[in-house]
């Protein structure tokens, strides 16, 4: 998109020659824009004040910082949301291979058992190697 030569305080100047007035044709020739800008120019900015125009600005960055904070959370949250899926789904296949769900025997020392189902959460009081 073409940058404007003229800052939006400008703008709002000129079309304050129109309210003032001036004919349009007249303040087109006298700054060197057309009258279709004069219009777009009005549409965006018609009835506005210089002071009124800044705390726009102000809204406008303010409102896209938050957007960008909330893309980075959305992201943040659903990294973490794959990271406890795929946590849950090693804790049920490592809790599914100490009970031998699978067919496949595990053979392993009973304190390294104890070790591995403390890790994955699940009590084996009781149970014997």
């Amino acid at each position: 998109m073409k940058k404007s030569n003229f800052t939006e305080s400008q703008i709002v100047g000129i079309l304050a020659q129109q309210e003032k007035g001036q004919k349009v044709v007249d303040i087109c020739r006298e700054h060197g824009i057309s009258q279709a800008t004069f219009y777009q120019w009005q549409k965006k900015y018609g009835g506005m004040q210089v002071n009124e125009l800044k705390r726009l600005k102000e809204m406008e960055a303010e409102l896209s910082q938050f957007k960008r904070i909330v893309a980075d959370l959305t992201l943040q949250n659903r990294i973490l949301k794959d990271v406890i899926e795929k946590s849950s789904e090693a804790r049920r296949k490592a809790a599914a291979d100490l009970r031998g769900d699978h067919g496949a025997q595990v053979v392993t020392s009973p304190g390294l058992r104890d070790v591995q189902a403390e890790y994955i959460g699940i009590s084996l009081q009781g149970k014997s190697s």
